[in-house]
């Protein structure tokens, strides 16, 4: 091999490049790492790699938010939440909210879940800061109320997406505000926040009709004249809506979605224990193209009808949670429960259904070749012992849960739902 030549005829990169280049060839590195190692370089490198970063996550602190705002001034999405296990004392509070609307007033995305240090002092701010905002996770932020989340609905009215997750103190005035305001809403994430009722769920339906994902789960004043309403308004562009524990809600919400929401893929209605069979036949009729997930644990009056309707109906189903209704037995698992496609079952949750023997898992293992994850936690009747005597033979790819405590759950089967 020839030497490469001498006396400087070659032109550095750092001479032949301008900005706008370099900028081209870090757009087109993959993962994270190389697009790290871009900016080790050389300091004009650093500057155009930290210029082109877009996403942020950081621990809190006045001081440091202002450098990272200095050194990333494209940033859009900031993520300051905390872990719900470990907290780093002070954590997030009201001055880093100050900042954070003072300098990263393009921010598109900002995630403070399990900030409790934070208040409606801080939280306002945001509203008068950050105009551009599209999401805004505060899950379990607990000293947020109305007040501060009204200012942020004033001031953020491109808001898409609004997790108040087990924001206690908010009430029917916050959805008010936002129906008001954030005509874009489209994800609304309230669960646990039990001070909501049909007017607040009724009012929010009036003005955001752009609703998809929507979790109301625990808040155990919401009925069927809230779910209807909004089933009614968001019509076919709801498709995620989760009920669990709404203990309310019955079979007029169920038939309220197989009506109006034909593009529904994922449904919650666990702990619903008025919802019965015909309402769920209807839903499996009307959504046979669109349903993915059901859990509907707790759900007493369910029968091997409504789990034959969705396991024959419904094409691509994958994922169904049925544990304590203990009115199913081994007929609604016969022949596949009557489907004449090939199920893409994955995950079936049948944990406590007293009544299911071996002879139904056996058809659970011949009817559905996809399954990956199988719950027959405290079935009575179906035991690893028995299974083994009864010559049943899981697929190497599917987890079989046969013991443990019904208040743990398994994230590979849970992400489904």
């Amino acid at each position: 091999m020839s030497a490469p030549p001498s006396g400087g005829g070659g032109a550095l990169i750092n001479e032949a490049l301008t900005d706008d280049e370099l900028r081209a060839v870090l757009v087109r590195l993959g993962p994270e790492s190389e697009r790290d190692a871009f900016g080790l370089v050389c300091r004009r490198w650093l500057r155009i790699q930290s210029s082109e970063r877009r996403r942020l996550r950081a621990r809190a602190g006045p001081d440091m938010l202002r450098r990272l705002a200095a050194r990333f001034p494209g940033a859009l999405e900031l993520d300051l939440s905390q872990s719900p296990s470990r907290s780093f004392y002070p954590g997030v509070i009201d001055d880093d909210l100050d900042v954070i609307a003072g300098s990263f007033r393009n921010l598109r995305v900002l995630a403070l879940q399990n900030c409790k240090g934070i208040s409606d002092v801080g939280i306002a701010k945001l509203g008068d800061g950050l105009p551009s905002l599209q999401s805004l996770d505060v899950s379990r932020c607990i000293k947020l109320s109305d007040k501060g989340l009204k200012a942020v609905a004033l001031g953020c009215q491109k808001l898409r997406q609004l997790h108040i997750t087990g924001c206690r103190l908010i009430t029917d005035n916050l959805l008010i505000a936002l129906s008001k305001s954030c005509l874009q809403l489209e994800d609304l994430g309230a669960a646990g926040c039990n001070s909501i009722t049909d007017a607040g769920i009724s009012a929010l339906a009036d003005g955001c009709h752009h609703i998809k994902l929507l979790d109301l789960s625990k808040c155990n004043k919401v009925g069927d004249p809230g779910v209807c309403k909004i089933a009614e308004v968001s019509s076919s562009r709801l498709v995620s809506i989760k009920l669990s524990d709404c203990s309310k809600v019955g079979d007029k919400s169920i038939y309220s979605l197989a009506k109006c929401c034909r593009n529904l893929e994922r449904l919650v209605i666990g702990g619903c224990r008025n919802i019965s069979d015909a309402s769920i036949q209807a839903l499996a009729l009307a959504c046979s193209s669109s349903l993915r997930s059901l859990r509907m644990d707790w759900c007493l009056k369910i029968t091997d009808t409504s789990l034959r309707s969705l396991l024959s109906n419904c094409k691509l189903l994958v994922a169904i949670d049925v544990g304590c209704c203990d009115q199913i037995t081994d007929i609604a698992f016969q022949e596949g429960g009557g489907n004449d496609f090939q199920s893409e079952l994955k995950v079936l949750k049948i944990s406590s259904c007293v009544r299911l023997t071996v002879a139904g898992v056996s058809s659970v293992i011949k009817s559905f070749k996809a399954l990956e994850y199988l719950d027959v936690r405290s079935c009575p009747q179906v035991t690893r012992e028995s299974c083994e005597q009864a010559g049943v033979q899981f697929p190497s790819a599917c987890k079989v849960n046969f013991y443990g405590s019904l208040l743990e759950s398994d994230p590979s089967a849970e992400r489904f739902f």
